[in-house]
């Protein structure tokens, strides 16, 4: 699958609340992370921070990590919380230590790195029962939003690539145009 990246120059809609929240709500991912106070979690993909800044107030530090440095821009521009550090870097490619993270999560942007060297650099971040959330465009789903279905995945592969990085898949589930997938590296 050949990756691509969010067009920067629509960087403004990804602050559109009400789209946004119809495919992933502020409630349901923090339900699906459970940060808390002492947690370090990355937003892989995280464009102009528009689900880091939900989660940050509730985590001790949250790395935005995009490979956009202007998302970066965009994300200066309204204003980054003290928790959080803006760290430019391709998915596979984390500058983070061995067993560093207690979570990282992706929002709408897996289809954009996902693959097993990713899958295989998140593992290595996390430490022992950390937990990966998915929450990304279905393959299968209606294709009436998000990008075109050929760029995308459906949640069997994700499962799968997320089986052979070596997590086990607690959550996987269908909506009619996204899913959603909780894993963790076994202890």
């Amino acid at each position: 699958m050949g990756f691509h990246t969010f067009d920067s120059d629509r960087a403004d809609a990804l602050e559109d609340a009400a789209e946004r929240y119809r495919y992933c709500s502020r409630e349901e991912l923090h339900g699906l992370v459970a940060p808390d106070a002492d947690m370090r979690l990355a937003d892989l993909g995280s464009g102009t921070g528009f689900y880091t800044d939900d989660l940050a107030p509730h985590a001790g530090t949250v790395y935005a990590v995009d490979v956009q440095a202007v998302m970066h821009d965009h994300y200066r521009e309204k204003g980054v919380p003290p928790n959080v550090e803006l760290v430019e870097a391709a998915a596979a490619d984390l500058p983070f230590a061995t067993d560093e993270l207690d979570a990282v999560y992706s929002t709408m942007t897996f289809h954009e790195f996902g693959d097993a060297e990713a899958l295989a650099e998140v593992a290595r971040v996390l430490r022992p029962g950390g937990r990966l959330v998915t929450v990304d465009w279905d393959r299968d789903g209606a294709g009436e939003a998000g990008p075109p279905r050929d760029e995308t995945y459906g949640l069997d592969d994700v499962v799968a690539l997320q089986t052979d990085a070596g997590f086990v898949v607690e959550r996987a589930e269908r909506r009619p145009e996204t899913f959603v997938s909780v894993a963790r590296i076994v202890d």
